[in-house]
Protein backbone atom coordinates (compact mmCIF):
# COMPACT_ATOMS: atom_id res chain seq x y z
CA UNK A 1 0.00 0.00 0.00
CA UNK A 2 1.40 3.39 -1.01
CA UNK A 3 2.29 5.67 1.89
CA UNK A 4 0.85 9.19 2.02
CA UNK A 5 2.27 12.43 3.37
CA UNK A 6 0.31 15.59 4.13
CA UNK A 7 2.40 18.75 3.76
CA UNK A 8 1.21 22.22 4.76
CA UNK A 9 3.92 24.61 5.94
CA UNK A 10 4.22 28.33 6.54
CA UNK A 11 8.02 28.13 6.74
CA UNK A 12 8.92 26.60 3.39
CA UNK A 13 12.63 26.20 4.13
CA UNK A 14 13.81 23.02 2.39
CA UNK A 15 10.30 21.80 1.67
CA UNK A 16 10.68 21.39 -2.11
CA UNK A 17 13.79 19.23 -1.79
CA UNK A 18 12.19 17.24 1.04
CA UNK A 19 8.99 16.63 -0.93
CA UNK A 20 11.00 15.57 -3.99
CA UNK A 21 12.80 12.94 -1.90
CA UNK A 22 9.51 11.68 -0.45
CA UNK A 23 8.16 11.12 -3.95
CA UNK A 24 11.34 9.24 -4.84
CA UNK A 25 10.73 7.06 -1.77
CA UNK A 26 7.23 6.21 -3.02
CA UNK A 27 5.06 8.64 -1.04
CA UNK A 28 1.88 10.16 -2.40
CA UNK A 29 1.72 13.86 -1.42
CA UNK A 30 -1.27 15.93 -0.30
CA UNK A 31 -0.97 19.66 0.19
CA UNK A 32 -2.78 22.99 0.58
CA UNK A 33 -2.56 26.64 -0.42
CA UNK A 34 0.88 28.13 -0.82
CA UNK A 35 2.63 24.84 -0.13
CA UNK A 36 0.74 23.13 -2.93
CA UNK A 37 1.65 25.98 -5.27
CA UNK A 38 5.35 25.74 -4.37
CA UNK A 39 5.42 21.99 -4.95
CA UNK A 40 3.37 22.15 -8.14
CA UNK A 41 5.62 24.86 -9.59
CA UNK A 42 8.60 22.60 -8.84
CA UNK A 43 6.92 19.85 -10.95
CA UNK A 44 6.46 17.60 -7.92
CA UNK A 45 3.49 15.25 -8.10
CA UNK A 46 1.06 16.45 -5.44
CA UNK A 47 -2.72 16.33 -4.84
CA UNK A 48 -4.63 19.34 -3.62
CA UNK A 49 -6.48 18.65 -0.36
CA UNK A 50 -9.84 19.28 -2.07
CA UNK A 51 -9.16 16.27 -4.33
CA UNK A 52 -9.15 14.14 -1.18
CA UNK A 53 -12.06 15.74 0.68
CA UNK A 54 -14.27 16.51 -2.29
CA UNK A 55 -14.94 19.83 -0.60
CA UNK A 56 -13.51 23.23 -1.57
CA UNK A 57 -11.64 25.63 0.70
CA UNK A 58 -14.22 27.97 2.24
CA UNK A 59 -14.44 31.04 4.46
CA UNK A 60 -11.39 32.76 2.96
CA UNK A 61 -9.26 29.67 3.52
CA UNK A 62 -10.16 29.32 7.19
CA UNK A 63 -11.50 25.82 6.47
CA UNK A 64 -9.31 23.56 4.32
CA UNK A 65 -8.17 20.46 6.19
CA UNK A 66 -10.85 20.23 8.88
CA UNK A 67 -12.52 17.19 7.34
CA UNK A 68 -13.02 13.50 8.36
CA UNK A 69 -11.18 12.25 5.25
CA UNK A 70 -8.09 14.13 6.48
CA UNK A 71 -8.30 13.68 10.23
CA UNK A 72 -9.60 10.13 9.94
CA UNK A 73 -6.51 9.32 7.88
CA UNK A 74 -4.26 10.86 10.54
CA UNK A 75 -5.97 9.55 13.67
CA UNK A 76 -6.78 6.01 12.56
CA UNK A 77 -4.97 3.19 14.31
CA UNK A 78 -3.76 0.21 12.28
CA UNK A 79 -6.40 -2.11 13.78
CA UNK A 80 -9.10 -4.32 12.26
CA UNK A 81 -11.88 -2.19 13.72
CA UNK A 82 -10.43 1.08 12.40
CA UNK A 83 -9.64 -0.42 9.00
CA UNK A 84 -13.25 -1.59 8.70
CA UNK A 85 -14.56 1.90 9.51
CA UNK A 86 -12.09 3.54 7.13
CA UNK A 87 -13.10 1.27 4.25
CA UNK A 88 -16.78 1.93 4.95
CA UNK A 89 -16.20 5.74 4.87
CA UNK A 90 -13.64 5.93 2.08
CA UNK A 91 -10.76 7.03 4.34
CA UNK A 92 -7.12 6.23 3.56
CA UNK A 93 -4.19 6.25 5.99
CA UNK A 94 -1.94 9.32 6.20
CA UNK A 95 1.47 8.23 7.44
CA UNK A 96 3.50 11.43 7.56
CA UNK A 97 2.32 14.92 8.56
CA UNK A 98 4.63 17.86 7.80
CA UNK A 99 3.17 21.08 9.22
CA UNK A 100 4.41 24.31 10.72
CA UNK A 101 2.15 27.16 11.67
CA UNK A 102 1.18 30.67 10.58
CA UNK A 103 3.86 33.15 11.70
CA UNK A 104 2.02 34.55 14.71
CA UNK A 105 5.21 35.54 16.57
CA UNK A 106 6.54 37.44 13.56
CA UNK A 107 3.16 39.07 12.91
CA UNK A 108 2.70 40.57 16.37
CA UNK A 109 6.34 41.73 16.39
CA UNK A 110 5.75 43.97 13.35
CA UNK A 111 5.44 47.70 14.11
CA UNK A 112 1.86 48.91 13.82
CA UNK A 113 0.29 45.46 13.49
CA UNK A 114 -3.48 45.63 13.93
CA UNK A 115 -5.51 43.37 16.19
CA UNK A 116 -7.42 42.06 13.16
CA UNK A 117 -4.18 41.16 11.37
CA UNK A 118 -2.96 39.30 14.45
CA UNK A 119 -6.20 37.34 14.74
CA UNK A 120 -6.04 36.26 11.08
CA UNK A 121 -2.60 34.81 11.77
CA UNK A 122 -3.93 32.42 14.39
CA UNK A 123 -3.66 29.00 12.77
CA UNK A 124 -6.49 26.54 13.41
CA UNK A 125 -6.14 23.72 10.92
CA UNK A 126 -2.37 23.46 11.34
CA UNK A 127 -2.32 22.89 15.12
CA UNK A 128 -5.24 20.48 14.76
CA UNK A 129 -3.31 18.32 12.30
CA UNK A 130 -0.13 18.53 14.35
CA UNK A 131 -1.87 17.47 17.55
CA UNK A 132 -3.76 14.67 15.80
CA UNK A 133 -0.55 13.28 14.27
CA UNK A 134 1.36 13.65 17.54
CA UNK A 135 -1.38 11.87 19.46
CA UNK A 136 -1.25 9.01 16.95
CA UNK A 137 2.56 8.83 16.88
CA UNK A 138 2.28 5.08 17.41
CA UNK A 139 1.66 4.97 13.65
CA UNK A 140 2.14 8.50 12.26
CA UNK A 141 5.34 10.55 11.93
CA UNK A 142 4.89 14.28 12.54
CA UNK A 143 7.40 16.95 11.52
CA UNK A 144 7.21 20.60 12.60
CA UNK A 145 10.85 21.60 12.19
CA UNK A 146 12.69 21.79 8.84
CA UNK A 147 15.89 20.83 10.64
CA UNK A 148 14.48 17.31 11.06
CA UNK A 149 13.85 16.69 7.35
CA UNK A 150 17.30 15.29 6.64
CA UNK A 151 17.26 12.94 9.64
CA UNK A 152 13.88 11.50 8.66
CA UNK A 153 14.92 11.04 5.04
CA UNK A 154 18.07 9.18 6.12
CA UNK A 155 15.99 6.79 8.23
CA UNK A 156 13.42 6.24 5.48
CA UNK A 157 16.14 5.49 2.92
CA UNK A 158 17.87 3.05 5.22
CA UNK A 159 15.00 1.30 6.99
CA UNK A 160 11.92 2.26 4.99
CA UNK A 161 10.13 3.36 8.15
CA UNK A 162 10.60 5.68 11.10
CA UNK A 163 11.25 3.91 14.40
CA UNK A 164 8.80 4.11 17.30
CA UNK A 165 11.38 5.92 19.40
CA UNK A 166 11.92 8.62 16.79
CA UNK A 167 8.18 9.05 16.26
CA UNK A 168 7.75 9.58 20.00
CA UNK A 169 10.55 12.15 20.09
CA UNK A 170 9.08 14.01 17.10
CA UNK A 171 5.63 13.91 18.73
CA UNK A 172 7.00 15.53 21.87
CA UNK A 173 8.58 18.24 19.71
CA UNK A 174 5.24 18.72 17.93
CA UNK A 175 3.29 19.18 21.17
CA UNK A 176 5.95 21.62 22.38
CA UNK A 177 5.51 23.52 19.09
CA UNK A 178 1.75 23.91 19.52
CA UNK A 179 2.07 24.65 23.24
CA UNK A 180 4.44 27.56 22.52
CA UNK A 181 2.11 28.75 19.75
CA UNK A 182 -0.86 28.78 22.12
CA UNK A 183 1.25 30.52 24.79
CA UNK A 184 2.06 33.34 22.37
CA UNK A 185 -1.59 33.77 21.43
CA UNK A 186 -2.84 33.70 25.02
CA UNK A 187 -0.18 36.19 26.12
CA UNK A 188 -0.99 38.50 23.20
CA UNK A 189 -4.72 38.46 23.95
CA UNK A 190 -4.13 39.01 27.66
CA UNK A 191 -2.05 42.09 26.83
CA UNK A 192 -5.10 43.52 25.06
CA UNK A 193 -7.05 43.31 28.31
CA UNK A 194 -6.13 46.11 30.68
CA UNK A 195 -5.33 45.06 34.23
CA UNK A 196 -4.38 47.23 37.17
CA UNK A 197 -1.00 45.57 37.70
CA UNK A 198 -0.09 44.47 34.19
CA UNK A 199 0.69 40.96 35.43
CA UNK A 200 -1.26 38.07 33.86
CA UNK A 201 -3.32 35.69 35.95
CA UNK A 202 -1.14 32.83 34.69
CA UNK A 203 2.56 33.32 34.06
CA UNK A 204 3.64 31.58 30.86
CA UNK A 205 7.18 31.50 29.60
CA UNK A 206 9.32 29.10 27.64
CA UNK A 207 13.05 28.78 27.20
CA UNK A 208 15.20 26.56 25.02
CA UNK A 209 18.07 24.58 26.49
CA UNK A 210 21.38 25.71 25.00
CA UNK A 211 23.71 23.53 27.02
CA UNK A 212 24.11 21.60 30.23
CA UNK A 213 26.75 23.09 32.51
CA UNK A 214 29.44 21.23 34.41
CA UNK A 215 27.62 22.00 37.64
CA UNK A 216 25.79 24.81 39.41
CA UNK A 217 27.03 27.18 42.06
CA UNK A 218 28.56 24.14 43.78
CA UNK A 219 29.74 20.77 42.41
CA UNK A 220 26.81 18.88 43.97
CA UNK A 221 24.27 20.94 41.98
CA UNK A 222 23.33 20.13 38.39
CA UNK A 223 22.80 23.10 36.07
CA UNK A 224 21.92 24.10 32.49
CA UNK A 225 21.63 27.28 30.45
CA UNK A 226 18.35 28.12 28.68
CA UNK A 227 17.74 30.97 26.25
CA UNK A 228 14.67 33.17 26.22
CA UNK A 229 13.35 32.75 22.69
CA UNK A 230 11.79 36.23 22.78
CA UNK A 231 15.00 38.07 23.70
CA UNK A 232 16.53 39.99 20.81
CA UNK A 233 19.99 40.69 19.47
CA UNK A 234 22.28 42.58 21.81
CA UNK A 235 21.24 40.52 24.83
CA UNK A 236 23.69 38.31 26.68
CA UNK A 237 21.68 35.15 26.09
CA UNK A 238 21.91 35.63 22.33
CA UNK A 239 25.67 36.14 22.45
CA UNK A 240 28.28 33.72 21.18
CA UNK A 241 31.35 32.19 22.78
CA UNK A 242 34.34 32.51 20.47
CA UNK A 243 36.94 30.50 22.37
CA UNK A 244 37.90 29.02 25.73
CA UNK A 245 36.58 26.52 28.23
CA UNK A 246 32.91 25.77 28.68
CA UNK A 247 31.09 28.48 30.62
CA UNK A 248 30.03 27.63 34.15
CA UNK A 249 26.91 28.60 36.07
CA UNK A 250 28.85 31.18 38.09
CA UNK A 251 30.43 32.54 34.88
CA UNK A 252 26.97 33.24 33.46
CA UNK A 253 25.82 35.00 36.63
CA UNK A 254 28.91 37.23 36.70
CA UNK A 255 28.74 37.86 32.95
CA UNK A 256 25.17 39.08 33.36
CA UNK A 257 26.26 41.54 36.05
CA UNK A 258 29.20 42.75 33.95
CA UNK A 259 27.22 43.26 30.75
CA UNK A 260 24.46 45.19 32.55
CA UNK A 261 27.02 47.62 33.95
CA UNK A 262 28.77 48.51 30.69
CA UNK A 263 25.42 48.68 28.89
CA UNK A 264 24.50 51.44 31.34
CA UNK A 265 26.91 53.89 29.64
CA UNK A 266 26.95 55.51 26.22
CA UNK A 267 30.58 56.58 26.75
CA UNK A 268 33.33 53.99 26.32
CA UNK A 269 33.24 51.89 29.50
CA UNK A 270 34.87 48.82 31.03
CA UNK A 271 34.23 46.83 34.20
CA UNK A 272 35.82 43.94 36.05
CA UNK A 273 33.45 41.73 38.06
CA UNK A 274 33.94 39.28 40.91
CA UNK A 275 30.99 37.52 42.57
CA UNK A 276 28.47 39.79 40.74
CA UNK A 277 29.96 43.01 42.16
CA UNK A 278 32.38 45.33 40.38
CA UNK A 279 36.04 45.45 41.43
CA UNK A 280 36.28 48.44 39.14
CA UNK A 281 34.25 50.42 36.62
CA UNK A 282 35.72 53.17 34.49
CA UNK A 283 35.19 55.40 31.49
CA UNK A 284 37.90 56.16 28.94
CA UNK A 285 38.54 57.60 25.51
CA UNK A 286 39.51 54.12 24.30
CA UNK A 287 38.74 50.57 25.49
CA UNK A 288 42.27 50.08 26.80
CA UNK A 289 42.13 53.35 28.76
CA UNK A 290 38.80 52.39 30.30
CA UNK A 291 40.12 48.90 31.10
CA UNK A 292 43.39 50.02 32.69
CA UNK A 293 41.52 52.59 34.77
CA UNK A 294 38.99 49.98 35.93
CA UNK A 295 41.84 47.58 36.77
CA UNK A 296 43.65 50.26 38.80
CA UNK A 297 40.57 50.64 41.01
CA UNK A 298 41.20 47.26 42.69
CA UNK A 299 44.07 45.22 41.16
CA UNK A 300 44.01 42.62 43.94
CA UNK A 301 40.36 41.66 43.45
CA UNK A 302 40.57 41.78 39.65
CA UNK A 303 42.56 38.53 39.45
CA UNK A 304 40.40 35.81 37.89
CA UNK A 305 37.51 38.19 37.27
CA UNK A 306 35.23 38.79 34.31
CA UNK A 307 35.89 41.83 32.11
CA UNK A 308 33.23 43.55 30.00
CA UNK A 309 33.40 46.36 27.44
CA UNK A 310 30.75 48.33 25.56
CA UNK A 311 33.13 48.90 22.64
CA UNK A 312 35.05 46.66 20.25
CA UNK A 313 38.13 45.11 21.84
CA UNK A 314 41.00 46.16 19.57
CA UNK A 315 44.66 45.19 19.27
CA UNK A 316 45.97 47.53 21.96
CA UNK A 317 43.32 46.44 24.44
CA UNK A 318 43.92 42.75 23.69
CA UNK A 319 47.66 43.14 24.35
CA UNK A 320 46.89 44.63 27.77
CA UNK A 321 44.32 41.93 28.61
CA UNK A 322 46.72 39.16 27.65
CA UNK A 323 49.09 40.08 30.48
CA UNK A 324 46.61 39.19 33.25
CA UNK A 325 44.46 36.22 34.24
CA UNK A 326 40.72 36.48 33.64
CA UNK A 327 37.94 33.94 33.27
CA UNK A 328 35.83 35.69 30.59
CA UNK A 329 36.05 38.79 28.41
CA UNK A 330 32.77 40.17 27.00
CA UNK A 331 32.40 42.78 24.27
CA UNK A 332 30.08 43.74 21.42
CA UNK A 333 32.86 42.58 19.07
CA UNK A 334 36.55 41.64 18.97
CA UNK A 335 38.72 42.79 16.08
CA UNK A 336 40.36 39.93 14.10
CA UNK A 337 43.76 41.03 15.41
CA UNK A 338 42.48 41.02 19.00
CA UNK A 339 41.10 37.51 18.59
CA UNK A 340 44.44 36.34 17.25
CA UNK A 341 46.32 37.86 20.21
CA UNK A 342 43.96 36.39 22.81
CA UNK A 343 43.85 32.98 21.13
CA UNK A 344 47.22 32.26 22.79
CA UNK A 345 45.31 31.92 26.07
CA UNK A 346 43.44 28.72 25.23
CA UNK A 347 41.31 28.58 28.39
CA UNK A 348 40.25 32.25 28.27
CA UNK A 349 36.63 32.55 27.24
CA UNK A 350 35.85 35.28 24.72
CA UNK A 351 32.17 36.15 24.44
CA UNK A 352 30.70 38.46 21.81
CA UNK A 353 27.24 39.96 22.43
CA UNK A 354 26.77 41.86 19.19
CA UNK A 355 25.34 45.28 18.46
CA UNK A 356 21.61 44.88 18.93
CA UNK A 357 19.38 47.93 18.89
CA UNK A 358 18.95 48.82 22.57
CA UNK A 359 15.63 50.51 21.80
CA UNK A 360 14.22 47.18 20.61
CA UNK A 361 15.28 45.17 23.66
CA UNK A 362 12.16 44.47 25.68
CA UNK A 363 12.28 45.49 29.33
CA UNK A 364 10.46 42.30 30.28
CA UNK A 365 10.22 40.77 33.71
CA UNK A 366 12.78 39.56 36.18
CA UNK A 367 11.99 36.15 37.67
CA UNK A 368 13.36 34.66 40.86
CA UNK A 369 12.50 31.27 42.24
CA UNK A 370 11.70 30.74 45.90
CA UNK A 371 10.76 27.55 47.68
CA UNK A 372 7.53 26.53 45.96
CA UNK A 373 7.02 29.53 43.72
CA UNK A 374 8.29 32.50 41.74
CA UNK A 375 8.69 36.19 42.37
CA UNK A 376 8.12 38.37 39.31
CA UNK A 377 8.93 42.02 38.85
CA UNK A 378 9.62 44.51 36.10
CA UNK A 379 13.26 44.81 35.06
CA UNK A 380 14.87 47.89 36.61
CA UNK A 381 15.86 49.71 33.43
CA UNK A 382 17.12 53.27 33.26
CA UNK A 383 17.15 55.83 36.05
CA UNK A 384 16.23 59.44 36.77
CA UNK A 385 18.15 62.03 34.79
CA UNK A 386 20.10 64.86 36.39
CA UNK A 387 17.36 67.30 35.43
CA UNK A 388 15.03 65.49 37.86
CA UNK A 389 17.43 65.55 40.81
CA UNK A 390 16.91 67.82 43.80
CA UNK A 391 19.86 69.75 45.21
CA UNK A 392 18.91 69.56 48.87
CA UNK A 393 21.96 71.14 50.58
CA UNK A 394 23.13 74.73 50.87
CA UNK A 395 26.16 74.04 48.66
CA UNK A 396 24.99 73.21 45.12
CA UNK A 397 26.80 70.91 42.69
CA UNK A 398 28.76 72.26 39.72
CA UNK A 399 28.48 70.76 36.24
CA UNK A 400 31.66 68.80 36.94
CA UNK A 401 30.14 67.52 40.20
CA UNK A 402 27.01 66.38 38.37
CA UNK A 403 29.04 64.43 35.80
CA UNK A 404 30.86 62.60 38.59
CA UNK A 405 27.68 61.99 40.59
CA UNK A 406 25.92 60.63 37.49
CA UNK A 407 28.79 58.17 36.96
CA UNK A 408 28.66 57.04 40.59
CA UNK A 409 24.85 56.76 40.48
CA UNK A 410 24.87 54.53 37.40
CA UNK A 411 27.45 52.22 38.96
CA UNK A 412 25.81 51.87 42.37
CA UNK A 413 22.63 50.69 40.67
CA UNK A 414 24.46 47.44 39.84
CA UNK A 415 26.04 46.74 43.24
CA UNK A 416 24.40 44.40 45.76
CA UNK A 417 22.63 46.31 48.51
CA UNK A 418 23.36 47.78 50.93
CA UNK A 419 25.43 49.42 48.18
CA UNK A 420 27.87 52.29 48.46
CA UNK A 421 30.22 53.40 45.69
CA UNK A 422 33.00 55.99 45.95
CA UNK A 423 34.23 57.41 42.62
CA UNK A 424 35.88 60.30 40.89
CA UNK A 425 34.39 61.50 37.60
CA UNK A 426 35.33 58.36 35.62
CA UNK A 427 36.61 55.61 37.94
CA UNK A 428 35.35 53.67 40.93
CA UNK A 429 37.65 54.10 43.92
CA UNK A 430 35.87 51.99 46.50
CA UNK A 431 32.88 49.64 46.57
CA UNK A 432 30.94 48.58 49.66
CA UNK A 433 28.47 45.80 48.84
CA UNK A 434 26.00 43.53 50.55
CA UNK A 435 26.47 44.64 54.14
CA UNK A 436 23.76 44.28 56.75
CA UNK A 437 23.88 48.00 57.57
CA UNK A 438 24.55 50.96 55.32
CA UNK A 439 27.23 52.60 57.41
CA UNK A 440 29.21 49.33 57.20
CA UNK A 441 29.18 49.60 53.40
CA UNK A 442 30.26 53.25 53.66
CA UNK A 443 33.26 52.32 55.79
CA UNK A 444 34.32 49.54 53.40
CA UNK A 445 34.07 51.77 50.32
CA UNK A 446 36.02 54.57 52.03
CA UNK A 447 38.73 52.22 53.26
CA UNK A 448 39.11 50.73 49.80
CA UNK A 449 39.38 54.18 48.22
CA UNK A 450 42.32 55.01 50.46
CA UNK A 451 43.98 58.39 49.98
CA UNK A 452 41.95 58.98 46.80
CA UNK A 453 38.82 59.42 48.87
CA UNK A 454 39.53 63.10 49.58
CA UNK A 455 37.42 65.18 47.21
CA UNK A 456 35.67 62.07 45.83
CA UNK A 457 31.97 61.34 45.29
CA UNK A 458 29.75 58.84 47.07
CA UNK A 459 26.58 57.14 45.81
CA UNK A 460 24.09 55.11 47.82
CA UNK A 461 21.50 52.85 46.19
CA UNK A 462 18.92 53.60 48.89
CA UNK A 463 18.32 56.35 51.44
CA UNK A 464 20.44 56.92 54.53
CA UNK A 465 18.35 56.06 57.59
CA UNK A 466 20.57 58.10 59.93
CA UNK A 467 23.26 60.81 59.69
CA UNK A 468 26.04 58.38 60.79
CA UNK A 469 27.03 57.57 57.18
CA UNK A 470 27.26 61.28 56.33
CA UNK A 471 29.57 61.80 59.30
CA UNK A 472 31.83 58.94 58.12
CA UNK A 473 31.89 60.43 54.61
CA UNK A 474 32.81 63.87 55.97
CA UNK A 475 35.67 62.48 58.08
CA UNK A 476 37.08 60.84 54.94
CA UNK A 477 36.83 64.03 52.85
CA UNK A 478 33.95 63.13 50.50
CA UNK A 479 32.89 66.16 48.44
CA UNK A 480 29.37 65.18 47.34
CA UNK A 481 26.77 62.47 47.85
CA UNK A 482 23.99 61.19 45.57
CA UNK A 483 21.17 59.14 47.06
CA UNK A 484 17.43 58.55 46.47
CA UNK A 485 16.14 60.26 49.61
CA UNK A 486 12.87 59.20 51.20
CA UNK A 487 13.91 58.43 54.78
CA UNK A 488 11.82 59.67 57.71
CA UNK A 489 15.14 61.15 58.88
CA UNK A 490 15.92 63.00 55.63
CA UNK A 491 15.89 66.34 57.46
CA UNK A 492 18.53 65.15 59.94
CA UNK A 493 20.64 63.70 57.10
CA UNK A 494 20.47 66.98 55.12
CA UNK A 495 21.28 68.97 58.28
CA UNK A 496 24.39 66.81 58.81
CA UNK A 497 25.47 67.35 55.20
CA UNK A 498 25.06 71.13 55.56
CA UNK A 499 26.90 71.18 58.86
CA UNK A 500 29.77 69.15 57.39
CA UNK A 501 29.89 71.10 54.09
CA UNK A 502 28.99 68.12 51.86
CA UNK A 503 26.96 68.54 48.68
CA UNK A 504 23.95 66.23 48.57
CA UNK A 505 21.47 65.50 45.79
CA UNK A 506 18.32 63.37 45.84
CA UNK A 507 17.41 61.31 42.76
CA UNK A 508 13.98 60.19 44.05
CA UNK A 509 14.54 56.70 42.62
CA UNK A 510 15.89 53.72 44.51
CA UNK A 511 18.02 51.00 42.89
CA UNK A 512 18.05 48.42 45.65
CA UNK A 513 19.42 45.07 44.42
CA UNK A 514 18.62 42.41 46.99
Amino acid sequence: MKKRALISVSDKTGIVAFAHELVELGFELISTGGTYKALDEANISVKYVSEITGFPEVLDGRVKTLHPLIHGGILARDSAGHREQMEKNGISFIDLVVVNLYPFRETIAKPGVTFEEAIENIDVGGPTMVRAAAKNHGRVTVLVNPESYGEVLDVLREAGTVSAGMRKRLAAEAFAHTAEYDRLIASYLERQIETASGFPKTLRFTAQKVQELRYGENPQQKAAFYINSEAGEGTLGNGKQLQGKELSYNNWVDMDAAWKIVREFESCAATIIKHTNPCGVALGKTPVEAYETAYAADPLSAYGGIVAFNRVVDTTCAEALKERFYEVIIAPEFSPEARQILSSKANLRLFVVGRGDASKIKAGWALRSIDGGYLVQEVDRGTTSGSEWDFVTDIKPTEEDLLALNFAWRVVKHVKSNAIVVTDHRQTLGVGAGQMNRVGSVKIAIEQAGADVKGAYLASDAFFPFPDSIEEAAKAGIRAIVQPGGSIHDAAVIEAANRLNIIMVFTHRRHFQH
